[in-house]
């Protein structure tokens, strides 16, 4: 038996993977949801502001939000993900033998569901669930071009930084799934660059017009009027950031540069352990059958990768930053292996013994962090 598990290891790495997830969660549950929480309560109560959808859909179904609202609706929201993204594996790779190293690479890394739990109520993992059903729903007309667009528009009322997170990969999921695998034509090229310019202005009009317009000690007492429990004032600490204009930001993040740069090699070293599942997607790329294919889908990789390299410029949260870089490549692999190909790329080798040590560390280890590693 033991001899058969190491020599075969990937079931056992997903049930570890599993219990690591419970125990990601059982100690999420027992920190204080600081900004989840807030997010909950701020809504459009005085016009339109930044960071608010969330908490204006929750003003919806409830006048008082209860601290536990952040980890049904975070656990609910990682549920759904999980969900979508194991349709997601079963409709492109399939669940087999073969296929099964691949998804612990994927969805046992650190980077993904694990750390999606250590962020749990985090707006991150919207991002991500949208991408997902981008990538399960039919592509061949202009209505996936309009969900996109949609999609992003959410994206930014619930937190304007996903211009940088995810829009990138949902733009490079349209161009993928619509523009290559059917046609490019005025009509589509034009209504893309329309929806494209909208999302942009109301990034623009959440990032500079949407401070909130009261000072901030009238805000802090309104938010008190949406808690279950006015007391816990120390839930209200970061009102502050819907005041923070974006130099300040940058100021911010720059000063706390020399400290969190230290974080740069572990980042590297985790990257590296996915060297299997790299390799997988650079021969995926290199299975295509079309020359220009090949080529935008390098510089949609290049295009998303630079779009995180401003924003690590811009806010310091850099350990979530890379762990959804991760994410959206992650996605992307996906999305290139929809696209025709000469022949299939081999996929990761379920008995190569360096392979397995590093899927048993990536599984072993339970998540990346917010800011620095771990």
């Amino acid at each position: 038996m033991i001899a058969q598990i190491q020599k075969n290891p990937w079931r056992l790495l997903l049930a570890i993977n599993a219990a690591v997830i419970v125990g990601v969660f059982v100690h999420k549950i027992q920190l204080p949801p600081y900004v989840p929480y807030i997010h909950l309560l701020v809504d459009y109560h005085f016009g339109f502001i930044k960071r608010a959808l969330i908490g204006a859909i929750v003003a919806l179904f409830t006048d008082k939000v209860p601290v536990w609202l952040v980890f049904a609706l975070g656990g609910a929201t990682w549920l759904v993900t999980l969900g979508l993204y194991a349709r997601l594996f079963q409709k492109t790779f399939g669940f087999t033998a073969r296929t099964l190293p691949l998804f612990v690479f994927i969805a046992g890394s650190p980077f993904f569901l694990k750390n999606f739990m250590h962020t749990l109520g985090h707006f991150d993992i919207y991002g991500c669930a949208l991408a997902i059903i981008l990538l399960l729903m039919p592509a061949g007309s202009l209505l996936f071009v309009a969900m996109a667009a949609l999609f992003s528009i959410v994206l930014v009322l619930i937190h304007h930084i996903h211009l940088l997170m995810y829009v990138p990969t949902i733009i490079a999921i349209v161009v993928i799934r619509h523009y290559l695998a059917y046609s490019v034509t005025k009509t589509n090229v034009a209504f893309g660059l329309v929806a494209l310019l909208g999302v942009s202005a109301l990034f623009f009009a959440a990032q500079f017009l949407g401070t909130m317009p009261i000072p901030e000690a009238d805000f802090v007492a309104y938010l008190k009027t949406r808690m279950a429990d006015p007391a816990r004032t120390d839930l209200l600490q970061f009102a502050y950031i819907w005041y923070q204009p974006l130099a300040k930001e940058v100021s911010d993040t720059w000063g706390r540069l020399p400290h969190n740069i230290l974080g740069v090699p572990v980042f590297a070293l985790l990257i590296w352990l996915h060297t299997p599942l790299w390799r997988y997607f650079a021969g995926v790329i290199g299975a295509l059958a079309n020359d220009l294919h090949r080529r935008l889908v390098i510089a949609a990789l290049i295009g998303i990768s630079l779009a995180y390299l401003v924003m690590f410029a811009m806010v310091f949260d850099y350990s979530r930053w890379i762990s959804n870089w991760a994410v959206c490549l992650f996605l992307i692999l996906h999305a290139v292996k929809m696209l025709p190909a000469k022949y299939n790329a081999p996929l990761i080798a379920s008995e190569d013994r360096k392979t397995n040590i590093f899927g048993l560390i990536l599984t072993l280890i339970p998540r990346v962090g917010i800011v620095r590693p771990f």
